[in-house]
């Protein structure tokens, strides 16, 4: 498969009302820096128009495709689909609401750019970047989880639920295949997996606001991912995660569509 130096995957279920702007801006800000990229969505089983809308843009703009996934499986599935069929060098992903608006994309690649293996978007490494904070019990919520973190798999950032990261391609294929966790929970296992195969991940600190419509519940979906967060250390623990790069080309084969990852 022929690589281009950037991919950008946009995870989207039910998007259909916010999709259409977010597009327009990633396109053009992708024209506007005269990039060599692509820009996937990965439509996770969606009963709007949301997989419609990325047809119409795409029938006028090539740098646009459409990744479906089997049904809905969760944001972690969609990430990683999109990630690993994805053709960039760099390879970013998203939220669909463009929290982080798309314009910070160039701290991550700096980022890159100075040696690091994945970039991840903070919004407490400068907390002063937020241009439309979360209500206090979701900030309160937020860490007491990023304790829980630190304590149950020893992760140190401030930030781990940005929604805006990037990865080289030799990060996103050595570890994506590996992630097991397909729901909210996926970001704490990609950083868990990043620094058990030695990758340098830096923190880098974005423009962000926080947009409404989110699904996330903090009381069903924090009781979730606590039980993720035990789940990761278990597969550690039983050695889920220990395998060699002919295990992981194999995995990498479990998603629909995706060409088997060099490793």
């Amino acid at each position: 498969m022929e690589t281009i130096p950037y991919s950008i995957v946009i995870p989207a279920y039910n998007e259909g009302e916010r999709l259409g702007a977010t597009l327009e801006k990633v396109l053009a800000y992708v024209r506007q820096q005269a990039w060599d990229a692509e820009v996937i969505v990965v439509n996770d089983g969606s009963r709007d128009n949301t997989a419609e809308i990325v047809r119409a843009f795409a029938e006028k703009d090539p740098l646009l495709r459409l990744v479906e996934n089997p049904g809905n499986r969760g944001k972690g599935y969609s990430v990683r689909n999109g990630m690993l069929q994805a053709r960039g060098e760099v390879v970013v992903f998203s939220d669909a609401d463009l929290s982080s608006p798309i314009e910070e994309m160039p701290k991550l690649l700096d980022a890159l750019a100075a040696g690091a293996d994945i970039a991840i978007g903070s919004r407490w490494l400068r907390a002063e970047l937020q241009t439309q904070r979360q209500s206090l019990h979701r900030q309160l919520f937020g860490r007491v989880f990023n304790l829980l973190l630190r304590i149950i798999l020893g992760l140190k950032f401030k930030d781990t639920q940005c929604g805006f990261k990037a990865f080289t391609r030799r990060a996103a294929q050595t570890i994506l295949p590996l992630q097991r966790i397909e729901r909210w929970g996926f970001d704490p296992e990609i950083l868990f997996l990043a620094r058990k195969f030695g990758f340098r991940v830096e923190e880098v600190a974005v423009a962000w606001g926080h947009s409404g419509g989110t699904r996330l519940h903090p009381l069903v979906d924090g009781a979730r991912m606590f039980q993720e967060m035990l789940r990761i250390r278990w597969y550690d623990l039983t050695g889920k995660y220990d395998v060699g790069p002919e295990a992981t080309a194999q995995q990498a084969r479990t998603l629909p569509g995706r060409p088997a990852p060099k490793v």
